[in-house]
């Protein structure tokens, strides 16, 4: 699967569309014309004619049989600075399955006559920006014509999850290890919900090994956690508080009666757009509810009114109530961090206006300062490092289409080039100009 238990998903997990890949479906066509074209003139028995300029003198010009040529093809983002590096299994999955090539409808699999090496999923390599210096993530030898229709898939996979796994990794060191939920589902093609959530599970990771901590994976569908046994997680949304009128607290009962104990109570506080008002409305009705059952004993049913957190989500066209205006919108509108001061501030002393016997008095002060602050809405690295510097007491991001981010420093597109030859049994360097075939201690051989 990764680095992190060195083991390597396979096509039972990723379910390929093995034939309609064999046959170039996913392949920009220039490449499926040149494994046509290569193929074509293998059956020919085509032999080289032309006027060489990269072959040395010692080399024979004679008997090369261009449709069968060998080369040496590497993978490498260009992407300045540190990538995690995810996809290597699946684009490994579409070598190990697609690789060869048709004789009438007859699929002829040569992907046992590849020399494969590759990183594993959850690898970093660096590249100051140089296509001279890059690291290679996948380096295949074989013959051109039997894989040339597999670029643009195996390109894509790299570049798609390594962008999602950097973009969460960098997301996170700017949050100081502050937990970072995934929630880009609703931006994006729910087909790649898998492949993203799956990106997002080894930036964890990478980050845990890198900083020596222990964060946990949080996802918000199913899907996202299918190849890594993850399950989604969630709590209210705005259409639910509808259905409830608007009363958001009553909306927070409802759902810690109706839902497991393990699901954390975390109450949505904008719909109204008072923040406050309803964190502390919302605080109130559950800590009610939890003292009621407490006090009957029933201990596990109250364990079910514990708050865990209030989610702010401000839209940012919109100022919230309790925040006074400066007349500057990226201080007035949205989720600001004098927004969430108010929120912290007002939370931790809603309990002394909550007129109970002494005996309480420390439970409930306990109960509303272990309420923790989620914000979402618009939440980017640019954002929340602003909000790190200012020591804004947020305790947990929900970060969204940002993690998707692919322009400037952000971008992690992967190439691939033929960068050796194989001429009468002797590999020769045939990379084209500005390029070189490289090395990568992380590259393992694969078969």
């Amino acid at each position: 699967m990764s680095i992190f238990d060195r083991q390597r998903l396979t096509n039972a997990t990723f379910k390929l569309d093995i034939d309609r890949m064999r046959r170039g479906w996913y392949s920009d066509k220039y490449f499926t014309n040149i494994a046509l074209m290569l193929n074509t003139l293998a059956q020919q028995g085509y032999h080289y004619a032309g006027d060489d300029i990269r072959l040395p003198v010692s080399i024979p010009r004679e008997q090369i049989l261009t449709g069968d040529l060998e080369v040496e093809m590497q993978w490498f983002t260009r992407h300045p600075g540190k990538t995690i590096v995810v996809g290597v299994d699946k684009a490994l999955a579409m070598l190990r399955h697609c690789t060869g090539f048709f004789e009438g409808e007859q699929f002829v699999d040569t992907s046992g006559e590849l020399e494969v090496w590759a990183v594993q999923d959850g690898a970093v390599v660096e590249s100051d920006g140089n296509p001279l210096n890059v690291q290679p993530v996948m380096r295949v030898r074989g013959r051109y014509r039997d894989f040339a229709q597999l670029e643009t898939p195996t390109l894509g996979v790299l570049t798609r999850s390594s962008r999602v796994a950097t973009n969460v990794y960098d997301t996170i060191v700017a949050a100081h290890g502050k937990p970072v939920l995934f929630f880009p589902a609703r931006f994006d093609l729910h087909e790649a919900q898998a492949a993203d959530g799956y990106a997002y599970s080894i930036a964890v990771q990478r980050y845990n090994l890198d900083y020596s901590k222990t964060l946990g994976p949080f996802v918000s569908t199913d899907a996202q956690g299918d190849w890594w046994a993850g399950e989604g997680g969630g709590t209210v949304a705005h259409s639910a508080i509808a259905c409830f009128l608007g009363d958001t607290a009553e909306a927070m009962l409802a759902f810690a009666q109706t839902m497991p104990p393990g699901v954390p109570r975390i109450a949505l506080v904008d719909f109204n757009n008072d923040c406050v008002a309803d964190s502390l409305a919302v605080c109130k009705a559950m800590f009610n509810r939890y003292q009621v059952m407490t006090e009957s004993g029933q201990t596990e049913q109250a364990a079910r009114y514990r708050l865990f957190g209030v989610r702010l989500d401000t839209s940012g066209s919109l100022r919230d109530t309790s925040v006074t205006p400066l007349g500057d919108p990226s201080l007035d509108l949205g989720v600001t961090p004098r927004l969430v001061f108010n929120v912290r501030n007002a939370l931790d002393q809603a309990w002394t206006g909550w007129n109970l016997p002494p005996e309480w008095q420390q439970v409930a002060q306990q109960y509303c300062r272990e309420v923790k602050i989620v914000v979402s809405g618009g939440f980017n690295i640019e954002k929340i490092t602003r909000f790190e510097k200012l020591s804004v007491p947020v305790d947990i991001y929900a970060v969204g289409s940002s993690l998707f981010e692919n322009h400037g420093l952000r971008v992690t597109d992967y190439t691939a080039d033929v960068v050796r030859v194989k001429i009468h049994d002797k590999w020769l360097d045939m990379a084209k100009v500005g390029r070189r075939p490289l090395d990568n201690p992380g590259l393992q051989r694969v078969w």
